[in-house]
């Protein structure tokens, strides 16, 4: 699970100078996600906005060892490159697949069904994005959306949206930036 390679590459992004595009969740963050997919076997998780693979190095140690995979998502060639290179650092790359473009544009065309999904993307697209994530996701299914405390002023509707959404169990969690986490209870 977190062998000497994925904990090596962990602490060298843990000690570089954060840049956007592709702000890495913290730490805490991180660990919150390996501990939601290490537990599941054959987890399927869907990350939108792979940023530079700190995320994705986190779930896709969290899913290798009962099975599973990350498929990643991300648009920024800077981050894409970075991306590419902390994960197969990682020794992760069997473990992991990355889409790249638009993911307004690459969701829909994926053809799949997803145990976790993590949304981590532009702030203002979080509703769009969850729409068409929700389409590939069956009852149990878990959504994570991270940043909604610390741009509470932005994502404060897409909140209230998942709390008040009828087919959805949804809270917020106040851990680092603000998790929210909507449970899938029926299809829609």
């Amino acid at each position: 699970m977190l062998d000497d390679r994925v904990r090596a590459v962990l602490e060298r992004l843990e000690s570089e100078e954060q840049r956007p595009p592709g702000v890495a969740v913290e730490p805490t963050t991180g660990r919150f996600l390996f501990s939601v997919c290490a537990p599941q076997a054959d987890c399927e998780v869907l990350e939108i906005g792979g940023g530079h693979g700190y995320s994705t190095i986190w779930l896709a140690a969290g899913v290798r060892n009962l099975g599973g995979r990350v498929l990643s998502l991300e648009r920024d060639h800077a981050c894409i490159a970075d991306w590419r290179r902390n994960i197969a650092d990682a020794g992760l790359e069997e473990t992991v697949e990355l889409v790249e473009g638009d993911a307004l544009e690459t969701l829909p065309m994926i053809d799949d069904v997803f145990d976790v999904v993590f949304l981590d993307a532009a702030n203002k697209l979080y509703e769009e994005l969850f729409q068409l994530a929700r389409e590939k996701l069956e009852p149990g299914a878990l959504v994570i959306a991270d940043d909604v405390v610390l741009h509470a002023d932005t994502l404060g509707g897409y909140v209230a949206a998942r709390q008040a959404y009828p087919t959805l169990l949804s809270t917020t969690v106040p851990l680092d930036r603000g998790l929210e986490l909507s449970v899938i209870l029926a299809q829609d």
